[in-house]
């Protein structure tokens, strides 16, 4: 059951949900009954973010909703409600404090999210009525947002390379795009050397999966997703406590379909390129091993320092390859370090690009879109931390400093000065239950890049 309704006159009757803060409730009281006014002191409600009350008629049915919020959250402030509110139709009421309306009720929707592929279903949502624009404006970004969940969510042996392609192929039949694939030794003959490696020791064969749609006249835009659909680390093993999530190391990918999904269904004017290089870091005899040299598609020779350090792996080939068609702007999502959680925290991802530009309009739009972002330099004396004796340089070093930032500029050594390119580093990944966010798969930067392609290329 969807969770935002149409408004539609005289159709449904509707609760009116109140947004409050501390400085909105003596005209609230004023406003109020006797009667509520006692029942808001005897049940001791303070109007502090995510409070709620619910005030009941002279027949004890729900009359009105008061709810305290953050107005500079407005993401945040009715997230909670789909399922803390009994099942029924509501709306914001006019006397509410202001707080940006769309970003309220995306705000709802995201927060009746529920990943039930495999429990039995619960209660339905409570439903929020908005106008039938907001609707149309919002569910793009909604269903975007819950494929990211879902796609992340999925154990992998439902999750496997064989299923991004799966669900590559659904948005591209909706679309018309078109779609090509090279699968595991295809991917020698092809050039794709470092996608190979990373993937070959599973069961499941590696694969790169490039969507293409739109206009050839159209500017070129690469989108890339990091699509490791699980991470063992490889013979450099993760510990249990490091593995028991890596279900969820194919979130860049997941960003990235997405992504592309709102493209198309924009029709944005872009000849556009999708690319999720699809694996699984395995173990079994032929893994990759840690000081292998591998010559990539670009040339450049690259040893393995640890096989965990795989996601720029299969990302360098599949950037080498973009970077043939001289798009006009390249970006990629990817699950990459545990160092920009440890500087950024798991709700903050970390971006980096070569164009101070880009930084600025995208970090713009994440803003609008209350869709948070944060630059980390990409700064170029930290590149020796990768040196190799043996390679032109190593996929990782001794050091555990900067590991955000030397994972940051491996990849761009495969981008040349003349290329935009923008590198999302994200957690894909709510680890808590907060309003908005149930836990498990998020999407993180999805808002803000939509915002911002659709501006860039309106």
């Amino acid at each position: 059951m969807p969770s935002l309704i149409e408004t539609r006159s005289g159709k449904r009757r509707a609760i009116p949900v109140e947004m409050v803060d501390a400085s909105s409730i003596p005209t609230l009281e004023a406003r109020l009954t006797a009667a509520h006014r006692q029942w808001m002191v005897s049940t001791n409600f303070r109007p502090n973010p995510g409070a709620v009350l619910l005030l009941p008629d002279t027949h004890g049915v729900i009359e009105r909703v008061l709810v305290g919020v953050d107005p500079s959250e407005p993401i945040m402030a009715l997230g909670a409600l789909p399922y803390r509110l009994p099942e029924g139709t509501y709306e914001i009421a006019k006397e509410s404090i202001s707080a940006d309306p769309d970003l309220v009720a995306l705000g709802w929707a995201l927060g009746a999210y529920r990943f039930d592929r495999y429990r039995s279903r619960g209660r339905a949502p409570a439903q929020l009525l908005v106008d039938s624009a907001t609707l149309r404006s919002l569910q793009p970004i909604i269903d975007a947002t819950y494929q990211v969940r879902d796609l992340v969510n999925t154990p992998t042996e439902d999750m496997g390379p064989e299923h991004l392609a799966e669900a590559i192929r659904a948005h591209a039949t909706t679309h018309k795009a078109k779609v090509r694939e090279w699968v595991g030794d295809e991917l020698l003959t092809a050039n794709f050397p470092t996608i190979h490696a990373v993937g070959r020791a599973s069961h499941r064969a590696p694969r790169l999966i490039e969507l293409t749609w739109g206009k050839n006249s159209n500017p070129k835009l690469v989108i890339i997703g990091k699509g490791v659909c699980f991470d063992t680390g490889g013979l450099d093993i993760k510990p249990s406590d490091g593995m028991r999530w890596m279900k969820k190391d194919m979130g860049g990918a997941a960003h990235a379909i997405a992504l592309a999904g709102l493209i198309m269904q924009a029709k944005l004017p872009v000849r556009l390129t999708l690319l999720v290089p699809a694996v699984e870091n395995a173990i079994s005899g032929n893994a990759m091993r840690p000081g292998e040299v591998i010559r990539t598609r670009a040339g450049m020779t690259v040893e393995v320092d640890n096989t965990d350090a795989e996601g720029r792996l299969v990302l360098c080939d599949a950037i080498a390859f973009a970077v043939e068609q001289a798009p006009d702007l390249i970006v990629d999502f990817a699950t990459l370090t545990g160092a920009a959680r440890v500087a950024l925290g798991p709700e903050v991802p970390a971006l980096f690009t070569n164009r101070d530009q880009l930084a600025d309009h995208v970090i713009g739009a994440a803003e609008v879109s209350a869709d948070p972002l944060w630059r980390l330099p990409l700064w170029r004396p930290y590149r020796r931390m990768l040196d190799s004796y043996i390679a032109d340089f190593a996929n990782s070093g001794a050091s555990r400093h900067a590991g955000a930032i030397t994972a940051a500029l491996y990849l761009e050594r495969f981008v040349p000065e003349n290329q935009n390119w923008m590198h999302l580093d994200t957690y894909s990944w709510n680890d808590g239950d907060t309003p908005a966010h149930p836990r498990g798969g998020e999407a993180q930067g999805l808002r803000a890049f939509y915002r911002f392609l659709s501006e860039r290329y309106a």
